[in-house]
């Protein structure tokens, strides 16, 4: 019988590898968390990245989206 690969127990980052903080929220872009919790990540146990994890859905609408277009042009340029 063969023995399973060692494993870790903890919830996996939930990094998308699009790792841009965003200025006015301090949240990154692609996985919702503030920089702080990226950079102790690894260090957290396993409560407290579930506990992070549970709230990343409800931090997608502190990001405002970027205007496009016409629409993002400053008054006066056109």
């Amino acid at each position: 019988m063969k023995e399973k690969p060692w494993s870790r127990e903890e919830p996996e980052s939930p990094c998308v590898r699009l790792c841009v903080i965003h200025g006015e929220s301090g949240l990154c872009l692609g996985c919702h968390r503030t920089g702080d919790e990226i950079a102790r990540w690894s260090a957290m146990g396993a409560a407290e990245r579930a506990a992070i994890l549970a709230e990343l859905p409800g931090r997608a609408g502190r990001l405002s989206r970027r205007r496009g277009g016409r629409r993002a042009r400053r008054p006066g340029q056109g």
